[in-house]
């Protein structure tokens, strides 16, 4: 027997599990399938290796749908300053200066994904499917067939992409992507330092790459460090009372001590971008959607105003009546959606090649542009306001207000 569902969504991650829950509550009969869950949290484990720096469009987004609640109940880490610097200027945002009490909170991505998915059994419209492989998926005319390994066969109308930059889903219907690869990896590294959590995250520039600082709770932070493929993969290769050398010589003493090294990763850093967002019957979200430098930590917060757009324009498309996989339904989300990402990507390559070298004449625009930003306050609040996902055109969800379910 086929089960048949309004809109079926693959992978179960932090954007698909938002989306579930955006549409929590509807009309619409939703499948969401992920084939591993997260492991449970307990609040003696070690922070994980990766973590987000959610912006406040995307703590409204997650209030929304009654999963903030979830995260503070477990862990996160509320920020108020970001300091940018290279040798010659700086600058430092202050969430005072726009009257906000937080410019954002660094979360493990399982907490909050955790977070999500403990909602989904508050709404009796949505099923979660998991742990599920999918066999095979079947797109023909905008409807989908998916099979799965136990042989349990699901159709719908309306598919959602949410499984990653290696998307199935966007590679069954043949959507398109644009690509290329930074030449950097990005080396992660969980440190215990001596001072406790601090209320700053900075983020420093010299010609070989960004260094980055995001605070975690108690005497915890996750340093990031962007090099060569090459000087990563000597970095990853050293003896942990080396590494940590490593570290003392290049991050700042205002962190305080490097204590101990609890953890290493590293990751090649590439940009992507789906030519489309939508094709009759199916829409692609978060990273099967795009790609981004992870430079300012945007990423998920871009993928959680899809998903906060995405249900938006399905709920409002069954509300009257539409069939709410037809493409000029799901037109109006690539408006809303793809723009919006486009410009993200782009300020952040600029941000990115313009600080990532030590070319004379740029070093001297960027130190002398650091500088007006820390003199100009309406420059530098609009920066704040752009990281804190404050402007631009913004679903629903993130301004707070309710979506109209039926």
């Amino acid at each position: 027997m086929k089960q048949q569902y309004d809109v079926v969504i693959v992978g179960g991650g932090m954007v698909g599990a938002a989306v579930a829950c955006c549409l929590g509550g509807s009309a619409l009969k939703v499948a969401l399938l992920e084939n591993r869950l997260p492991e449970p949290f307990a609040p003696e484990q070690p922070h994980d290796l990766r973590v987000s720096a959610l912006s406040i469009a995307s703590k409204t987004i997650l209030e929304m749908v009654g999963a903030w609640q979830g995260i503070e109940s477990k862990r996160c880490c509320p920020f108020q300053r970001m300091r940018v610097w290279e040798t010659a200027g700086d600058t430092t945002f202050n969430s005072k200066d726009i009257n906000a009490s937080e410019l954002g909170y660094i979360v493990e991505n399982r907490v909050t994904q955790l977070a999500l998915l403990e909602r989904l059994p508050g709404f009796a419209n949505i099923e979660l499917l998991a742990p599920c492989s999918i066999e095979a998926i079947d797109y023909l005319a905008g409807r989908t067939e998916l099979t799965l390994a136990d042989g349990t066969k699901i159709a719908t109308n309306m598919l959602v992409g949410a499984d990653g930059g290696h998307s199935r889903v966007r590679q069954a219907v043949g959507l398109g992507v644009t690509s290329w690869d930074y030449n950097q990896h990005a080396l992660v590294i969980y440190v215990e330092t001596q001072y406790p959590q601090q209320d700053i995250t900075w983020q420093r520039f010299v010609p070989s790459g960004p260094q980055a600082f995001l605070p975690l709770t108690g005497h915890f932070a996750s340093l990031v460090w962007y090099n060569s493929p090459d000087e990563v993969k000597r970095l990853q290769a050293l003896p942990v009372e080396e590494l940590k050398r490593e570290l003392t010589g290049a991050f700042p003493d205002c962190l305080g001590e490097i204590q101990r090294v609890l953890g290493v990763a590293s990751f090649p850093l590439r940009r992507q971008h789906a030519q489309h967002y939508f094709k009759q019957g199916v829409a692609l979200v978060g990273d099967a959607a795009h790609m981004i430098n992870p430079l300012a930590g945007q990423g998920v917060n871009i993928g959680l105003l899809d998903a906060a757009a995405l249900a938006e324009v399905l709920i409002e498309a069954g509300k009257q009546g539409k069939a709410i996989g037809d493409s000029a339904v799901l037109q109006r989300y690539e408006r809303m959606r793809r723009n919006e990402n486009l410009k993200m990507m782009t300020v952040m390559d600029v941000f990115y090649q313009s600080f990532s070298n030590d070319i004379l004449p740029l070093k001297v625009l960027r130190n002398l542009g650091l500088g007006l930003a820390q003199r100009i306050s309406p420059a530098r609040n609009k920066v704040m306001r752009a990281a804190m996902g404050l402007d631009g055109r913004l679903p629903k969800l993130a301004r707070g207000e309710r979506l109209l379910l039926g």
